[in-house]
């Protein structure tokens, strides 16, 4: 007997959020809360992470009533580095009970920030110092620098949608070789997540996980649903998202170590 799953990727919101300025996307529809929890129940998911969604601009206030009102629930955060005009107070959603970490959604972001400069140096140092960790969106081909910057930084990092392996070459590029040396150091970890984004046969993000699975084995990997799943471009069902974890990673006892992972990071 399977355990029940963890999902330590959705996003949830509703339609009544202000949009971000410059969001790249407008969702089709939403997610509440609400909505999610008895759908968890549904389809054996006992404990979900909200991953923090830049389309939105809430200042994280939504996920944060989630957080505080079930403790099933686990999220990150947006959170900006301090200037001359900020107090540390804006550091302060990191302290809320059930926040994990930050966010970094620098996918399709035309300049990268400066992770050596003052404001991410003290962003940084908080970050580690609460015990949180850094979640990372990035492509692949800039993701050497950043790992490198944030593990030189002493954080803990979750990188985002299998590493975002090239589909052709998978892990062998420069990018995917980051990915391989951060996961030795044992302070990154790897979502299974959102791989209808790749479109690539299920083969291949099999293929991809067990590229994973031989680097670090289970206990360093996550399954995230990525639902309501924005900006995809077939219909897709939180069913598909459950079912893809098991033609993703085919072997039931490596999905229960997967799992068991995640609860021990995200719930321990």
């Amino acid at each position: 007997m399977t355990l029940p799953l963890v999902d330590t990727h959705v996003h949830l919101f509703s339609k009544a959020l202000p949009l971000a300025a410059g969001a790249w996307t407008r969702p089709e529809g939403d997610l509440t809360t609400e909505a999610f929890l008895p759908m968890m129940d549904a389809h054996g998911v006992s404990h979900a992470v909200i991953s923090a969604m830049s389309l939105l601009d809430d200042r994280n206030e939504y996920t944060l009533a989630a957080l505080r009102a079930y403790p099933r629930l686990r999220g990150t955060v947006h959170v900006e580095p301090a200037t001359e005009a900020t107090e540390p107070t804006e550091f302060a959603g990191l302290r809320v009970n059930g926040v994990a970490g930050v966010r970094f959604q620098w996918r399709r972001r035309a300049d990268l920030p400066d992770l050596a400069g003052p404001g991410y140096r003290a962003l940084l140092r908080q970050v580690a110092e609460l015990g949180r960790h850094v979640e990372l969106n990035i492509e692949s081909a800039r993701l050497p620098a950043v790992l490198d910057s944030l593990l030189a930084a002493g954080v803990k990092v979750v990188v985002d949608h299998f590493g975002d392996p090239h589909p052709a070459t998978g892990y062998a590029n420069p990018g995917g070789a980051a990915l391989l040396r951060g996961l030795a150091t044992g302070r990154v970890w790897v979502k299974l997540s959102a791989g209808y984004r790749f479109r690539v046969p299920p083969a291949r993000l099999a293929g991809y996980a067990a590229t994973l699975l031989a680097a670090v084995g289970p206990e360093r990997l996550f399954w995230g649903s990525d639902a309501p799943f924005v900006g995809a471009r077939r219909p897709l069902t939180y069913r598909d998202a459950v079912d893809s974890f098991a033609t993703t990673v085919p072997e039931p006892t490596l999905r229960d170590q997967i799992t068991r992972a995640s609860l021990a990071f995200y719930f321990g």
